[in-house]
């Protein structure tokens, strides 16, 4: 009996590592090694022919990944238009009249199709996108693991409550992050995404009139822009110092309270996670490399991958 029992603990203990190995192995870096050899150069092609005639499509394209990421996993639903019987992503609140760059992933995607028909999901060019989208504007390189297929359906609902708001505390920012298996150290790296692009004025507004937490001609420049009761959608860099370069200056910006959201000054308010930013703010080395690591990990929120989802040939459609 203990030589039968011995041997069935083997025979479990051999099942989960294969299983453990099998789920670790659903995304790979060469999954179209050969079924799109040329996939890579394509879309880095062509997002440098977009951030060359706007250097902001940069953080749109980004930001794109991330809004994806956070509603039900890395499925690419984000890019789904809404049809007569579904409302989907791209009119829910985080993203209607702020997300941006969809057209430019149909260019991506349509180049793709192009030497690979039907190959390449639209959840897996995003993904390229956002690294490439990274290191065109001078941040770090890092190996996006590919085998992500599209989701057939998108939600309205989901996107509403899954995307954590301008007016986030360090609290709720952190519960969401670790909800999705992302940890405090990912979610300020991942914050270090705002060291590009544009925010509009109605999701500053609040922070630069009544919060005391800010430098006050910070405060005062960012007031002249965005007025109490119009200008909703008037823009103001995240990063006052170097909006089109991906550096640390976002962190140096914190630490000096100058942060444009109040969900990025709670990362450094005398709270948990001060420390990581000071470390940021003084190493752009650490933050580079902090990044890319949690870029790779928030890829790898539930995807659908084997017989799920499909590859859709027109991003903003199922097929």
């Amino acid at each position: 009996m203990a030589s039968l029992s011995s041997q069935l603990s083997v025979m479990a203990l051999v099942f989960l590592v294969l299983f453990m190995e099998n789920s670790s192995a659903q995304l790979s870096s060469n999954f179209y090694s050969k079924s799109c050899p040329n996939l890579l150069q394509t879309v880095q092609s062509a997002v440098k022919s977009a951030i060359a005639k706007e250097t902001r499509m940069g953080a749109s394209l980004l930001r794109l990944f991330f809004h994806d990421c956070f509603v039900n996993g890395c499925d690419g639903s984000i890019l789904l238009d809404d049809t007569s019987s579904s409302k989907g992503e791209k009119t829910a609140a985080p993203n209607f009249k702020s997300a941006r760059g969809y057209e430019v992933v149909d260019k991506i995607k349509k180049a793709v199709e192009k030497v690979c028909p039907g190959v390449v999901s639209c959840a897996d060019v995003l993904a390229i996108t956002a690294r490439d989208s990274v290191t065109i504007l001078g941040g770090p390189n890092w190996t996006v693991k590919l085998g992500r297929r599209d989701a057939k359906t998108a939600s309205q609902g989901a996107a509403n409550n899954s995307i954590p708001a301008p007016t986030s505390s360090l609290s709720s920012l952190t519960s969401r992050y670790n909800a999705l298996g992302l940890s405090a150290k990912d979610m300020v790296a991942l914050s270090g995404a705002h060291t590009i692009g544009l925010a509009r004025c109605t999701s500053f507004r609040a922070r630069i009139y009544n919060e005391t937490n800010i430098d006050s001609s910070f405060a005062q420049t960012r007031q002249k822009k965005c007025p109490t009761s119009s200008g909703d959608n008037k823009l103001a860099p995240l990063d006052l110092q170097s909006p089109t370069a991906f550096d640390n200056s976002y962190f140096k910006n914190l630490v000096n309270n100058k942060g444009l959201l109040h969900s990025d000054q709670v990362l450094f308010n005398g709270g948990s996670t001060d420390s990581i930013v000071k470390k940021y703010s003084s190493s752009q080395s650490s933050f580079a490399s902090d990044f890319a690591a949690a870029m790779i990990r928030m890829g790898d929120i539930s995807p659908l991958t084997g017989s799920n989802g499909e590859i859709r040939k027109n991003c903003r459609k199922k097929n």
